[in-house]
């Protein structure tokens, strides 16, 4: 069964696997299941699936996981019904939205 995304092609995550030791720490933490272990490396299944909260990048003893926490989906999606508009990520267009 596919899991709740929030808007498709927005999220900031990165996964450096050059830096990756395959210790498994994402796929512990996780708890979108976003990650997977495959041939002793992190790999990530779909990026959509993430929520940005921050803890594989926090959790990375190689600090080879990139993620904004705050800034993505879930904070575009918040916004949105803040403001009563559609829900979005992208501040890079409009500096002066007190919500970026």
């Amino acid at each position: 069964m596919k899991r709740f995304q929030y808007l498709k092609n927005v999220v900031t995550l990165k996964l450096d696997t050059a830096k990756c030791s395959g210790c498994g720490m994402c796929v512990k933490v996780c708890p979108h299941a976003v990650y997977e272990i495959r041939d002793k490396k992190a790999l990530i299944i779909d990026r959509d699936d993430c929520m940005e909260c921050g803890a594989c990048a926090m959790n990375c003893p190689e600090q080879a996981i990139s993620v904004d926490s705050g800034v993505g989906c879930a904070a575009g999606i918040i916004n949105g019904a803040l403001r009563g508009t559609e829900p979005t990520c992208d501040c890079s267009s409009d500096t002066s939205n007190p919500f970026c």
